[in-house]
């Protein structure tokens, strides 16, 4: 439903009794939610970036055998990747700031953060096999990334499609 606000400009009142707002006041909160998000993912992110920067400076970390070796590398390079991308949407803000691109800006963003997602779940994952990999066993290892990836996969993606299907695009956003 469309209305006008004094200035003329259409105002989207939404299904949800109580929020009436512009597609730009729409941006902006979204714009301020994908924010909030990036604060807890750029913490957890560049903690676990930092947790396997350490790792090779460990005394045991020799004892890692080639495949473990490969495996931290490959962490350590998605992590630092991931780090790098959970700055960029600041970068795009900084760069589309006032040009009248919000919708622009918070759609981008919003890949970007997905984006960051996917990375902090990978580092994550690949974490714990190397982790249970080097402390117990090739097969632990496997066992606890394959453990967390489904619970990634359900928690992390059936549960919320599951919740998202009983609502309309609107009160998505």
């Amino acid at each position: 439903m469309n209305s006008s606000t004094p200035n003329g400009h259409a105002r989207h009142v939404s299904k949800e009794p109580d929020r009436r707002e512009t597609e730009l006041e729409r941006s902006d909160r979204n714009w301020i939610d994908l924010l909030q998000e990036l604060r807890v993912l750029q913490a957890g992110t560049q903690i676990l970036t930092a947790f396997l920067l350490a790792i090779a400076f460990q005394p045991r970390f020799t004892d890692l055998d080639e495949f473990q070796r490969t495996l931290y590398l490959a962490l350590v390079s998605v992590s630092i990747l991931t780090t790098i991308a959970s700055l960029l949407p600041v970068s795009l803000h900084r760069l589309l700031f006032r040009r009248r691109l919000k919708t622009s800006t918070v759609s981008i963003g919003d890949a970007m953060v997905r984006a960051v997602i996917l990375g902090v779940s990978l580092a994550t994952i690949g974490t714990a096999m190397l982790i249970f990999d080097f402390v117990v066993s090739r097969s632990a290892g496997i066992i606890a990334a394959a453990v967390l990836a489904v619970v990634l996969v359900v928690f992390g993606l059936i549960l919320p499609l599951m919740v998202r299907r009983g609502t309309s695009s609107d009160e998505s956003n």
